[in-house]
């Protein structure tokens, strides 16, 4: 990619504090937006083949949306827990086995995405964020749910096509959770909680494509309960 091509984008997202540079082939991070850390609100440089970010990622301090979708990213650095503003984190289609601990810094996260990895724990210590709205760990080869999901802030997660077989009880517990997707999973039926039905928030359990007819559902215990929830939102956003 020619220098005036990166150029003419510099210049540009000097003004809008806006940086895309999608599909450009770019092997790293560009060095050259260290010149921008006063400006950048958005980057999005999705569809290159980024094997890793440097740790002056913890410079851009007014940074709001970060999207590395489908590059080849293995790790982030610790710097990114700097990222104090920063809302939106997009990281689908990387090969991330693991989260660094200083995640759980990013304390204005409401997305974080990081579908089609290669993460095979359920990754702890994201409690702290507690603004989060969405997190989407769909498409990676997670086994089971942990009892530490109760510290969860999150309205939904996503943990479709994974290879669960275990989920805790205690994800009934997550306080504003809504939303919980597990198909195309491993998932006996004796393996869901029926508290998940009885007692928790939860208005969209999503469970096709398991090891059971979703059916079956009704033959447990707090099914009622969770058909309530179910339609109400049904009604509210009708």
């Amino acid at each position: 990619m020619g220098n005036s091509v990166l150029k003419s984008h510099l210049e540009t997202s000097q003004k809008t504090g806006v940086f895309q540079l999608m599909g450009k082939g770019l092997q790293e991070f560009p060095e050259e937006l260290q010149r921008l850390t006063a400006n950048l609100r958005t980057v999005d440089l999705s569809g290159n083949k980024i094997e890793s970010l440097p740790a002056s990622i913890g410079n851009f301090l007014l940074l709001r949306s970060l999207t590395l979708n489908n590059n080849r990213l293995h790790e982030l650095p610790a710097e990114i827990g700097k990222l104090k503003k920063l809302e939106t984190l997009s990281l689908n289609g990387n090969q991330i086995q693991q989260l660094p601990p200083s995640l759980g810094q990013l304390k204005a996260l409401r997305t974080l995405s990081l579908a089609g990895n290669q993460i095979s724990k359920f990754p702890l210590g994201l409690g702290s964020l507690r603004q989060l709205d969405l997190l989407d760990l769909s498409q990676n080869q997670i086994q089971s749910v942990p009892a530490e999901v109760a510290e969860l802030q999150a309205i939904e997660i996503n943990l479709n096509q994974n290879q669960i077989s275990v989920v805790s009880a205690e994800v009934s517990h997550c306080p504003r959770l809504k939303v919980l997707r597990l198909e195309e999973n491993c998932l006996e039926l004796s393996s869901i909680p029926q508290s998940i039905l009885a007692e928790s928030q939860v208005s969209l359990f999503s469970v096709e494509g398991n090891l059971f007819e979703v059916k079956k559902l009704r033959d447990l215990e707090g099914y009622d309960k969770y058909m309530e929830r179910f339609t109400a939102t049904k009604k509210k956003f009708a």
